[in-house]
């Protein structure tokens, strides 16, 4: 084996090159720690698997978080190039969504070992996640109308990842109003409804535009394999939202003007998921010939792989909740499916993450130098 970071381009450069993408692989962790904990198996050290992969998840998600501030801290020069990178500005709205998974596996790891105080926390946490996802929601979407240069021919799936996080906030705000007093879960679900609402819009008016693109220009090169799997993330997590929204809202407005319409929220709300559902399951089925056709081209790797995570793990965990609620076994049978292929799928990108962190390859941020990049006046759009 080589000297450690024998590839990095200069001195520093986990820090100088460090890129939002990086956090894509916290909220590809810390979504596998909740599919474990939602397994219908009971299997010793079942459990403990989950929670220390969700520890982990916690421990990289303050790490980056200390190595992008010092990035915009130490090399504030290279704030502009990423922001109006194509690619990588995208990538700011991993953030909010590792924040948000890492806040629901609070609500399931924490209570068990510090108790009930664990949800004041997980309430101030949600209320911060849910401004830096609708920040990212607004920010970078404008940066691209007025600043970024795209086309339709380059356009990729990676698009949806700023307008998501709102989306992924919403699940979270369902997972945790049932455990709040009724005002502040009242506030919590009224504010995920509309983030909801927001994202998933303009998740489908986006979607509909990947399938456009695909349809005229085929797929995107290799390096952006893993965003074929991105559109499966609203369309689970839109799902998902939508049922623990729904579940929670009856409680939360009981006694109030608001009962009757919390009620129909829960109803319309397994009505919907069921149809999101079946979306999902048509991307799913559709990224998986992608990524055969891919895999016969060779896919270089790159942070990018992480793509295949999440959505894969967002949809596991939709179906463990439609599973619970309509108490079918056919959703038991699927969810176990799709927990047994995200994990197949996490080791194989971990292992492949933890080489190139040896090596230092991965510490390269695509707006900072190379051909196509801003730093030499044209935009790039390789990732990682």
């Amino acid at each position: 084996m080589s000297r450690p970071f024998s590839r990095l381009p200069e001195p520093l450069a986990f820090i100088r090159h460090f890129t939002p993408n990086w956090f894509a692989m916290t909220m590809g962790t810390g979504v596998l720690a909740l599919v474990l904990a939602h397994l219908p198996w009971h299997l010793p050290g079942l459990v403990m698997l989950a929670e220390g992969l969700w520890f982990f998840a916690v421990g990289l998600f303050v790490l980056f978080s200390l190595l992008f501030l010092l990035r915009l801290a130490l090399f504030r020069d290279t704030l502009w190039p990423m922001l109006l990178h194509p690619v990588q500005s995208m990538f700011l709205g991993a953030i909010p969504m590792g924040m948000a998974v890492l806040i629901k596996g609070l609500l399931l790891f924490g209570v068990p070992r510090w108790g009930e105080g664990v949800y004041t926390l997980a309430h101030a946490l949600w209320w911060l996640d849910a401004v830096l996802a609708l920040l990212g929601a607004l920010l970078v979407p404008y940066l691209m109308f007025t600043r970024q240069h795209h086309a339709l021919e380059k356009l990729t799936a990676v698009w949806l990842l700023p307008i998501v996080a709102p989306e992924v906030a919403a699940s979270a705000a369902g997972a945790l109003a049932p455990h709040l007093s009724a005002a502040n879960a009242q506030q919590l679900l009224a504010a995920g409804f509309v983030l909801w609402g927001m994202s998933l819009s303009l998740a489908f008016s986006l979607i509909t535009l990947v399938l456009l693109r695909l349809a005229l220009h085929k797929l995107p090169d290799t390096d952006f394999a893993a965003t074929s799997w991105l559109p499966l993330g609203p369309l689970a997590t839109g799902c998902l939202g939508l049922l623990s929204m729904g579940q929670a809202a009856p409680l939360a407005f009981a006694g109030t003007p608001l009962s009757g319409a919390a009620e129909l929220a829960r109803d319309l709300g397994l009505v919907g998921g069921l149809a999101l559902w079946g979306a999902g399951l048509w991307w799913l089925v559709i990224a998986t010939l992608f990524t055969r056709h891919y895999i016969r081209d060779n896919m270089p790797f790159n942070l990018g792989w992480w793509g295949f995570t999440f959505p894969l793990g967002v949809f596991a965990l939709a179906t463990f909740e439609l599973q619970a609620l309509t108490g079918l076994a056919f959703f038991s049978f699927a969810g176990v499916v799709l927990a047994l292929q995200l994990l197949g799928v996490w080791c194989l990108v971990f292992s492949r993450t933890l080489a190139g962190v040896w090596h230092g390859e991965l510490f390269q941020a695509p707006c900072l130098g190379g051909p196509g990049s801003p730093a030499v006046g044209v935009l790039s759009e390789r990732v990682g």
